[in-house]
């Protein structure tokens, strides 16, 4: 099948065109610019575009699927071509699941969760040496791809995501995977800039529920009780299965997850995670998976990338970096860490970088956001302002809106880089979360000051 992506370059474009290419499917695509480790992995398949940039030329009668990336424009010459020459365009989620149809469809949504429930679940079926289809949006260890298509493979598990399909589709991804088995972790309030109200958000996902198919299931996180009003109040012929945080404890820094067999040390740790691996457990049961080999599984699980995910550390000082970037995420994260290690030190160091949270109406969400930390950072830059668009946010609008009488807050990247690098780290635990790079950070700098 000959396939052309327009915007290949995206981190789940790139992850599916390796996918296809990898299926024995005929690949090629364009984009305006393509980054690491996009360019490298595109490169070693041959499917690297030539040169960067548009190329209405490159859309010819024979192509049989046209895959489109929320990167492109409506206006993209490449997708103007292909709507004069009536080819099929299809959005990312919409070709999954022209590529699942006769598949069981495992899909995981919620506004938080979603990656590390999503990486659990594979990494247990990995782990027990069982084939599945999947789409995941984190590199997972173990794992070539972040998709992975087969013919022959019964069951494909998708991270559900809320957010817009294509520029010519406007609907939210999770509406078209049609799931057989579904699960939501979470409801917080997220793209703003889609979704203008709370009502409207949460309706997404009621909506969601209304696509699982007949006679299907759902899992959901009953802690959570906006998901537990949406859940019980759905009509449709599902079947609903609850689950809620375990018991645990916390011991000299370990871990430790109550089971039938005893209590189990694991390698993920916080509320929030343990939360999603009750809801993990219950999908893989209803893939076939008991409980004891799940437990046997997620024993070695360490987290997905960019997720509480450990990047350095000696006997005084501890650093994680976390995607961490919206309110209810931010303070899961931080509570996480100052539970496991209660007698240390955790500098929390916030980057405001996406739409929503640089948004100044949005900003109040983020009151008591830090308030497990000892020591609170928040940075933002004026230019992610400029380049969204935005409003610019001030530094009193912060202050206000964490209300904390101690929160530390910089705008400027030399200056935040030299407050950390200089910083005695000592006793502490040091936490980043951004979905960004604070203006230009290297990591590798921060692993130098834990020693």
């Amino acid at each position: 099948m000959k396939t052309h992506f327009i915007a290949i370059g995206g981190s789940a474009m790139h992850n599916l065109a390796l996918a296809l290419h990898n299926k024995g499917y005929q690949v090629s695509g364009s984009d305006d610019s393509i980054f690491e480790p996009s360019k490298s992995r595109l490169e070693k398949k041959g499917i690297m575009p030539p040169a960067l940039g548009w190329y209405p030329e490159k859309i010819t009668s024979d192509i049989e699927a046209v895959i489109l990336g929320m990167h492109a424009k409506a206006d993209n010459p490449e997708l103007l071509k292909a709507q004069e020459l009536g080819l099929k365009i299809y959005s990312y989620p919409e070709f999954l699941y022209e590529q699942s149809k006769t598949k069981t469809r495992v899909v995981i949504g919620g506004s938080h969760g979603k990656t590390t429930i999503t990486s659990m679940i594979l990494h247990v079926m990995h782990y027990h040496d069982i084939a599945v289809d999947y789409m995941v949006g984190a590199q997972l260890e173990g794992f070539d791809t972040m998709v992975h298509l087969t013919e022959e493979n019964d069951f494909i598990v998708l991270e559900g995501d809320e957010y817009l399909s294509s520029p010519i589709d406007r609907r939210p991804k999770f509406h078209l995977y049609q799931p057989n088995i579904a699960l939501i972790s979470g409801i917080a309030w997220d793209h703003i800039n889609v979704f203008p109200t709370y009502e409207n958000y949460v309706e997404q996902f009621e909506i969601f529920i209304g696509k699982i198919v007949n006679g299907g299931i759902l899992v959901y996180n009953e802690n959570d009780t906006e998901v537990k009003l949406v859940a019980e109040a759905a009509t449709n012929p599902i079947r609903k299965l609850p689950y809620c945080t375990p018991e645990y404890r916390v011991e000299n820094g370990v871990t430790l997850l109550e089971t039938p067999e005893g209590d189990m040390p694991i390698e993920v740790f916080g509320a929030h995670n343990l939360n999603n691996l009750a809801g993990a457990k219950w999908i893989c049961q209803n893939m076939g998976v008991d409980e004891a080999e799940f437990y046997e599984a997620i024993a070695s699980f360490k987290g997905a990338s960019k997720r509480l995910e450990k990047i350095a550390e000696s006997k005084t000082a501890v650093a994680y970096k976390d995607f961490a970037h919206s309110p209810s995420k931010v303070a899961a994260t931080t509570k996480a860490v100052k539970e496991q290690y209660p007698d240390r030190t955790v500098v929390a160091c916030l980057e405001l970088h996406t739409y929503s949270s640089l948004n100044a109406e949005f900003l109040k969400e983020y009151e008591g956001a830090l308030d497990f930390a000892d020591e609170a950072v928040v940075f933002y830059s004026p230019d992610a302002v400029k380049i969204k668009q935005l409003e610019e946010v001030t530094y009193d609008q912060i202050a206000t809106a964490f209300n904390r009488k101690d929160l530390v807050i910089y705008t400027n990247p030399a200056e935040f880089k030299d407050y950390l690098l200089s910083k005695n780290l000592d006793n502490s635990a040091l936490l980043l979360m951004s979905s960004g790079n604070y203006g230009g950070l290297n990591f590798d700098e921060v692993k130098k000051i834990i020693g």
